[in-house]
Parts: structure tokens; C-alpha cells; sequence
């Protein structure tokens, strides 16, 4: 019982290490930005660009996570079907 406690203590904080080291480079890619898309979209005039722009980023964005969550949800519903047979 004492190695299983150690064990799960060591993975614990090799878990904690890579989130860590993930969260470091997501935060240094948040400020990168295209410099075509900054030139194309600086000043006043150009609002409705932005938010076109802005919704096909966000577009692009939720379709991966979409993805992700069913196949979850796929892995998830075939292993109840299988711990239930």
C-alpha cells in the first residue's frame, strides 16, 4: 500500500511538471499574430473584416475540440457497453 501511495505521489508531480510546461507555451503562443492578418486588419476602417476574421478563427478553433468530445464520449460509451456485458 505504501509503494502504491509513492507511486501515485511521483506521477502526481510529473503530472503537475507537464502541465506546467504546457501552460508555459500556450501563454508564449497567445501573443504571436500573422503579419499579413495585422497589416490587413489595423485601423478603423476595416470592422467588418475584423469580425470576419474573428469568427472564422473561432470557427477553426471549435471544430477540433467538437471532434475530441465525441470520440470521448465514443471511447467512454463503448467501454461502459463492454464493463457491462
Amino acid at each position: 500500500m505504501l509503494i502504491k501511495y509513492k507511486n501515485q505521489k511521483s506521477n502526481s508531480k510529473f503530472q503537475t511538471l507537464i502541465f506546467g510546461i504546457c501552460f508555459f507555451f500556450i501563454g508564449i503562443s497567445i501573443n504571436a499574430q500573422c503579419a499579413m492578418c495585422r497589416a490587413a486588419l489595423s485601423g478603423d476602417s476595416n470592422t467588418k473584416k475584423a469580425e470576419a476574421v474573428n469568427d472564422g478563427i473561432v470557427y477553426l478553433m471549435v471544430i477540433p475540440y467538437l471532434l475530441v468530445v465525441i470520440i470521448g464520449y465514443l471511447i467512454y460509451r463503448m467501454y461502459k457497453k463492454k464493463k457491462a456485458v
